[in-house]
């Protein structure tokens, strides 16, 4: 059984966001269609707490995109983005909410970030995302949304790895590209057995 996971469509991702992800608006439009064409539909959320360890702002000397090392491995520093009860944490407005059943929200442990929808990033707390497909005998997911060298890649990478079919929806995902995250992010995803379509491929 299919279902749609649509990550982080969230207005601090699209232009004029705290962390905008070039075009990330454009996907709105498909996003909406796509949603409409599956009986199973979960979104992700990013919600972080003020003063998150994953900001910039929260390290002295420090500024957005540099990496540092945390407890659980290498981790980016974000400008403050997606706090909970801000707009930048809503969902851009014209996304069409309706269909989803479910929301995960992801990066609200302060100490931690979280950019997969299955995982936090010590890939050993689980957010539960798992355990509600396979109840509902979902095997095969779809994954469109923001970004694509991040939240994205990894829960695709870590579907795979928890056995899910994984299909990449190439015309529903824009990235940020980081020093060159973008085409690592592809490669990742396909040596690890993504299967790569377009949204016309499932309209």
């Amino acid at each position: 059984m299919d279902a749609l996971l649509i990550v982080d469509v969230q207005n601090d991702f699209c232009p004029g966001g705290a962390l905008e992800v070039p075009g990330g608006d454009q996907v709105v439009p498909t996003i909406n269609k796509l949603s409409q064409a599956f009986e199973h539909v979960v979104q992700t959320q990013d919600w972080h707490p003020e003063g998150h360890s994953s900001f910039a702002s929260s390290h002295e000397g420090e500024e957005p995109f540099e990496t540092i090392q945390m407890d659980y491995g290498q981790q980016v520093l974000w400008p403050d983005h997606c706090i909970q009860g801000s707009d930048g944490a809503e969902f851009h407005p014209e996304l069409n909410t309706l269909p989803s059943q479910l929301i995960i929200r992801k990066g609200f442990r302060k100490d931690i970030d979280s950019y997969s929808a299955f995982y936090e990033n010590d890939h050993q707390t689980p957010t539960g995302l798992k355990a509600y497909l396979q109840e509902r005998g979902i095997d095969r997911l779809y994954v469109a949304g923001l970004a694509t060298d991040f939240c994205v890649k990894w829960s695709v990478t870590d579907g795979l790895d928890e056995g899910f079919e994984v299909y990449v929806i190439e015309d529903a995902v824009r990235g940020i590209d980081v020093e060159g995250s973008l085409d690592a992010a592809w490669n990742e995803m396909n040596e690890k057995g993504a299967e790569v379509v377009e949204s016309w491929d499932l309209l």
